[in-house]
């Protein structure tokens, strides 16, 4: 069972998404949050497997709820996944960068957003191709206000997990990088989680902004 917690301060937004996850077998809303603060709670209460975050929101906005709940050890197995009226934005980056797995338009439609609910139970990051590529062009490739730290995990990384690293970044899947690099999708999966683990990458979608943040790719050679 996938167990949601919805944080909007609209009640509007929330009842709708109640009652489109609320019908599912394998979906279950655990409980509703009304901002961050009182999210941050509600996740520390249900440790739920996905936070659905309205990006603006008083009292605790979207990205600083992700960046408490990525900096909490007891919330590892929470993923986050930004709801926004805007789609692609300034803010939704910052909140990959806060450490969400990915995020979605309030707009959606209801079988794409059930998919992205599965996907990122499973710990895949919401970012298809189309999307990684809007990400380099439109943030990635500015210089990040702040350092990544990842220039030494990166001397950690093996030859494959680096070549790994580079396709998760192109927007590749585990299958399409089993196909690539001539290894079973388990192969695969394997050098993706440990070079995760070894840059200290919530998932995929952090992989992805730490992979273009630290040098490792850039929108030249992507």
């Amino acid at each position: 069972m996938i167990r949601v917690l919805l944080i909007d301060d609209q009640p509007l937004i929330r009842s709708g998404f109640r009652a489109l996850l609320d019908l599912e077998d394998d979906i279950e809303v655990v409980a509703e949050a009304c901002n961050g603060q009182e999210g941050l709670e509600l996740a520390r209460e249900h440790l739920p497997d996905i936070a659905l975050i309205d990006i603006q929101m008083p009292v605790l906005d979207g990205i600083e709820t992700t960046r408490c709940i990525a900096a909490d050890p007891a919330l590892a197995g929470v993923h986050v996944v930004i709801l926004t009226n805007y789609g692609l934005d300034e803010h939704v980056f910052n909140a990959l960068r806060a450490g969400a797995a990915g995020f979605l338009v309030k707009d959606i439609y209801p079988e794409d957003c059930l998919h992205a609910v599965r996907v990122s139970a499973r710990g895949d990051a919401l970012l298809a191709p189309a999307i990684t590529r809007k990400l380099i062009d439109r943030y990635v490739a500015e210089p990040p206000a702040t350092s990544s730290g990842t220039g030494k995990s990166l001397e950690e990384l093996t030859g494959r997990e680096r070549e790994s690293v580079v396709l998760v970044a192109h927007g590749l899947s585990n299958d399409e990088i089993a196909a690539r690099m001539v290894i079973s999708p388990l192969t695969a999966k394997t050098h993706v989680n440990r070079a995760m683990t070894k840059l200290h990458a919530r998932d995929r979608a952090q992989l992805v902004v730490l992979a273009y943040e630290s040098g490792l790719v850039t929108p030249h050679n992507s």
